[in-house]
């Protein structure tokens, strides 16, 4: 194969997967403590033609949802057991929902309980039409549920700690995404070059 061709299709590869590693459902901050009153932000990006015009999200047992901030365009409403405990929420577009290329954040809030370990999120997105995306799988699956770590105790210190922490993640990714970018476009312009100078040796 070529040089240029090989670092075209490596660059093609690279964004690929950085696209990809954004493409999912996620729930934010990924990190939490034990007993924490939390703020958590859900985040749908939409990847088909079709629009997203509902997401379900359902409660494990490890968090307990009491409040929810309202999106314009959307309405929302809890499901409940027969204690009247909430143990999920389903938001429903009032409208278009998200097109393809725009992506929405729902935000809700409660408490952590004293003993969970880690927070696993099922998502369900359905599109305007009709197909349903299950975000419940495991790590590493085509369709994985978002995962909230859990660390012990220092509840009442978790919002501003985490903050601080989703915020030197936030910048990792991103700085991650562009030197990838990067990486890419200067092997692309090596390969170029290789290719023009053997080009003109032969000359």
């Amino acid at each position: 194969m070529k040089p240029w061709r090989f670092a075209i299709i490596w660059f093609a590869v690279l964004l690929l997967a950085v696209q990809t590693a954004e493409a999912h459902v996620t729930v934010n901050p990924n990190e939490t403590f034990q007993g924490a009153h939390e703020v958590f932000t859900v985040r749908v990006p939409n990847e088909k033609e079709a629009s997203t015009v509902r997401v379900e999200v359902h409660f494990p047992e490890q968090i307990s949802i009491s409040r929810v901030q309202p999106l314009a365009g959307w309405s929302y409403e809890f499901t409940k057991n027969a204690e009247g405990d909430n143990t999920g929420i389903v938001w429903s577009a009032e409208g278009d929902g998200f097109r393809d290329g725009e992506f929405g954040e729902f935000r809700i809030q409660g408490r952590v309980a004293d003993d969970a370990k880690e927070i696993v999120w099922k998502a369900y997105q359905t599109y305007s039409d009709g197909s349903v995306v299950e975000w419940t799988g495991d790590a590493g699956s085509d369709q994985p549920a978002s995962v909230t770590k859990v660390a012990p105790g220092g509840g009442h210190n978790a919002s501003d700690h985490h903050a601080v922490s989703h915020q030197a993640q936030s910048n990792w990714v991103q700085s991650s995404a562009a030197l990838i970018s990067w990486l890419a476009l200067v092997l692309a312009i090596v390969s170029i070059a290789v290719v023009s100078r053997r080009r003109a040796s032969k000359l």
